[in-house]
């Protein structure tokens, strides 16, 4: 019996999949000699998944707030993979990183050193509450397995809840929480006790709250707990990337339902935590304390891979086991990048300008909605903005056809964002950007939007 092969609709995700045609046209057309030997040699030796290889384009520099292609073209980067909160190559973090080459580049396990005890402490600090332990890790998503390991020692249940359509990280145990089918389809068995319960996602909302949001979302997790009865952690994004973004009073009807039940929160900000969304860490928007943060990405400065779990000093009760033991658990380098990335985000006040860009962005965005009717819908928390395409009493697959005429439009016009979920437009500009260079983005789109419609 063949084996029927996805429908590519079904598994619009968070991430930006390179299985349309329309892809291939771009390239086609923008492509020169050089850039597709590269391409065609990066295909003969990684192997293909549909989020990455084959590549969309080849680069050679990245500086600020642009991305240089082989042929010389900037690129304002809007997507970077959520690592580029102070730009790219800042000269604060790139000196930290030289210094530190110079000294010490390596510190093997039975060792700590300076700069990774450094950034515990200013972690610590920094966090909310009384989080004030720290495990790092070279990715999010092994620190999302720590986190997960922690919650079973310190609840001794194994059972979690999670949220559909979300993303944690593409391990095993990381998509066994996740709940976007490009990871899951076709694997086979994933952790056992790994409950999954709907987003609260007002543009999809299951409850029918038709932009009154009810928070029936919330208290169907509450009920899940008692029905359960044995859940050890609520795991989840503090605000997902599309974006969408939970009423305040969500995250405290969850984080007292945790409490009642006996339950661990561990929210994953991995994309945002480092003043994306105008506070250091997310959840400062919404008043509560989680049990367990995770944070990554934008960690590292965009040049050294580092992640980090935050939690109690009451749940450090591992001493006769090993909740990550990775062999750059405490890479100094990685931890002089970190360090320099928040005295970067402190001296240069990006906490207040993230805010104040994201509010006038999304006031020119809904400029553009009165004049553009495909624009449906224009959501941000600081510099973390989505805009929602939809053609005016077309179906689904004529969103997402015309979101992907935009993007190549923008693409070509040297604006870069990742579509998310088929059809939404997700702007995560570094916080270090010019306001010009925003507003230059919204002009790129406006044209986009123009000549297409036209």
């Amino acid at each position: 019996m063949t084996k029927r092969k996805p429908d590519p609709s079904s598994l619009k995700t968070e991430g930006d999949l390179n299985l349309s045609p329309r892809r291939e046209e771009w390239k086609k057309e923008n492509l020169d000699e050089e850039t597709r030997a590269l391409l065609a040699e990066d295909e003969k030796y990684f192997l293909k998944q549909s989020l990455s290889t084959p590549c969309l384009n080849a680069l050679k520099e990245a500086n600020g707030s642009e991305i240089i292609d082989l042929q010389g073209r900037a690129i304002l980067d809007f997507h970077g993979n959520s690592v580029h909160q102070v730009g790219y190559g800042h000269p604060h973090v790139i000196q930290a990183l030289q210094e530190q080459l110079q000294s010490l580049p390596f510190s093997p396990r039975r060792y700590t050193n300076q700069p990774a005890v450094d950034l515990a402490k200013k972690l610590s600090e920094l966090a909310p509450g009384n989080l004030n332990k720290v495990l790092f890790a070279p990715g999010g998503t092994s620190a999302i397995g720590m986190a997960l390991k922690l919650a079973r020692l310190v609840t001794k249940k194994f059972k979690t809840i999670s949220m559909w359509d979300s993303f944690h990280g593409a391990s095993l145990d990381a998509i066994s929480i996740g709940g976007e089918s490009i990871f899951r389809q076709g694997i086979g068995p994933l952790l056992p006790g790994t409950e999954h319960v709907p987003p609260p996602d007002s543009q999809r909302c299951v409850w029918d709250c038709q932009g009154d949001c009810t928070l029936q979302c919330a208290r169907y997790i509450d009920y899940v707990l008692e029905k359960e009865g044995d859940v050890g952690a609520v795991i989840a994004e503090t605000v997902r990337s599309i974006p969408y973004i939970p009423k305040k009073e969500y995250w405290q009807i969850v984080r007292e339902a945790c409490d009642r039940h006996g339950a661990l929160l561990i929210l994953d900000e991995i994309p945002h935590a480092l003043g994306r969304t105008g506070k250091f860490f997310t959840v400062e928007h919404y008043g509560i304390v989680p049990d367990i943060l995770v944070i990554g990405k934008g960690l590292g400065g965009g040049l050294f891979p580092l992640a980090a779990m935050i939690t109690k000093e009451e749940f450090d009760i591992a001493h006769e086991g090993a909740l990550g033991h990775y062999t750059h658990e405490k890479s100094p380098l990685a931890s002089r990048c970190g360090l320099a990335t928040i005295e970067v985000i402190e001296q240069e006040g990006l906490l207040e300008r993230s805010s104040h860009l994201g509010e006038t962005t999304v006031k020119k965005l809904n400029s553009l909605k009165q004049k553009h009717l495909s624009i449906k819908d224009v959501r941000g928390l600081g510099l973390l903005i989505g805009i929602e395409i939809e053609v005016p009493g077309g179906e689904r697959q004529d969103h997402e056809d015309l979101s992907e005429q935009l993007l190549y439009q923008c693409l070509s016009s040297g604006l870069s964002f990742k579509i998310s979920r088929g059809n939404v437009l997700t702007w995560v500009p570094p916080l270090t950007i010019e306001e010009q260079d925003l507003e230059r983005a919204v002009s790129i789109l406006d044209r986009a939007l123009s000549k297409i419609s036209g």
